[in-house]
């Protein structure tokens, strides 16, 4: 199978925090994958924008080292010159009025050229920079600007931010970026759905027992615990990562796929999900397993009550989920690394094998990480003598064995996004409104649990988290899969 690049128009694409951690790691590493695979047009121009003052040159040296750490990319340094030839600099104070008259004069006047700002700074910077843009007159209709989570630290903020931006720029110009939904597998869900009649007649509540969304990490809060300590695993990844997935494997299908007609379907299922109750979630925090250090060691807050897990369950007031629950799970220093959604399917209303068959279920497993790909398990005879014994066996499909160099050439979730914006294609990035729905069904879990004064449950680094949340679905007469200790 050979892969279609299809190149993009030419662009100028300003980095703002250019020299930051994100440019250094994801972006610029990523627009070097995408140049070497002929899809970034060598008519483009990337401008770093920062407050160090440095020359271009230095730039160009400070980007040759981040691609030589973190590109994947298999070209030679030959593509890696000409690619830094296209990389421009110029330092820029947010809040003030240094180098603005700069970076306008390094910007190409011409409305054929794409333009596009990339915010890779704090949100505290998101309304400054778009204003100073728009004062300084280097703006113009086509326009797009790229902001980067977190959008809010809760609902009355996300809107705040969203009309300082309105202010500015139309709705059509903003995009928020979630890489989450950049990844190939994630991306796949609307595919196995809305493409395969094997699926979509069975993706509701009578067929399918419940759905469980696992975010497992390893790694702990590590240098971004002043940050982590004042957000949590609720605000960090269920109300955006999470709820994402959430939208994608629940929502209706679209009439089109189409920017808006696909963010519709996602609000609609934001907008019907029910609050939770409080025995319903399970917070927890790490502790100390003798040789990593606990999670309030890494905040360095001895009384912090911020928790590094979550699970819940919940449920979607709509014709097609009723009564169908969805366990969602994310945490840090857990066991293992992975993020998977697992569709489990109801029993066969009647098994006429008896009970020595045992009890069997269809499951699709899909995962984002590691080895993405997608699993269906379905029932067989157990090879063998003996009568009539039935076995779960998987039907595996991982990108990487099923299409060869084409998977792992693929772009990663940074990349493709990126030249989505080029495209002015919205549909992988959150709408405001979006943005606002899920503040509004999370904040009230949070307001609940610091009213209550609720603490985390501790739980051991390198386990599965907390015993409740083990509960949380054991009494169900369900488990958790996914991770293992």
């Amino acid at each position: 199978m050979v892969s279609r690049v299809i190149p993009v128009d030419p662009f100028d694409l300003v980095i703002f925090g250019g020299t930051g951690d994100l440019a250094r790691r994801k972006i610029l590493p990523g627009l070097f994958r995408r140049y070497c695979s002929g899809q970034m047009p060598t008519g483009s121009r990337v401008i770093g924008a920062a407050r160090s003052e440095i020359t271009v040159e230095e730039y160009r040296e400070t980007v040759r080292e981040a691609i030589h750490e973190f590109s994947k990319a298999k070209c030679d340094e030959a593509a890696l010159e000409e690619f830094l030839a296209l990389l421009g600099y110029v330092a820029v104070d947010a809040r003030g009025e240094s180098g603005w008259g700069e970076l306008k004069e390094a910007l190409r006047d011409d409305d054929d050229i794409v333009r596009a700002f990339y915010f890779s700074v704090g949100p505290s910077l998101f309304g400054d920079l778009a204003e100073q843009l728009r004062t300084h007159g280097l703006t113009n209709p086509e326009v797009r600007i790229v902001v980067e989570k977190p959008f809010g630290h809760d609902l009355e903020s996300a809107r705040a931010l969203n009309a300082e931006l309105a202010r500015h720029f139309q709705e059509t110009q903003i995009y928020r970026i979630d890489h989450y939904l950049g990844k190939e597998t994630v991306q796949n869900l609307m595919a196995v759905r809305f493409g395969n009649m094997l699926f979509e007649p069975l993706w509701n509540a009578q067929y399918v027992d419940h759905i469980q969304i696992t975010v497992a990490e390893t790694v702990g809060v590590g240098g971004r615990g002043s940050y982590y300590d004042k957000s949590g695993a609720m605000r960090d990844m269920v109300q955006n990562h999470l709820m994402q997935l959430l939208c994608l494997i629940a929502m209706e299908p679209p009439a089109r796929f189409e920017p808006d007609a696909v963010r519709d379907e996602k609000l609609k299922v934001i907008r019907a999900l029910d609050p939770v109750d409080p025995e319903s979630i399970v917070r927890g925090q790490y502790t100390s397993d003798g040789e990593l250090n606990s999670y309030r060691e890494d905040v360095e807050n001895p009384a912090s009550k911020t928790e590094s897990f979550v699970a819940m369950k919940c449920y979607i007031s709509n014709w097609r989920w009723a009564n169908t629950p969805f366990y969602l799970r994310t945490g840090k220093r857990l066991s293992a690394q992975a993020s998977e959604i697992a569709v489990v399917f109801k029993d066969a209303p009647h098994s006429i094998f008896g009970m020595d068959a045992g009890r069997h279920r269809n499951m699709l497993s899909i995962r984002l990480q590691p080895n993405e790909g997608m699993t269906l398990g379905v029932t067989i005879k157990e090879p063998g003598p003996g009568g009539m014994r039935l076995v779960d066996v998987p039907l595996d499909m991982s990108f990487a064995d099923a299409l060869g160099p084409d998977a792992e050439d693929a772009p990663d979730a940074y990349e493709r996004l990126i030249m989505d914006v080029i495209r002015g294609n919205q549909t992988l990035f959150m709408r405001g409104d979006e943005v606002e729905a899920a503040w509004a069904w999370t904040d009230p879990l949070i307001e609940g649990w610091e009213r209550r004064g609720d603490h985390p449950k501790p739980y051991d680094a390198g386990s599965t988290g907390p015993d409740d949340a083990a509960f949380l679905i054991n009494k169900d007469g369900r488990r958790w899969r996914g991770i293992k200790t």
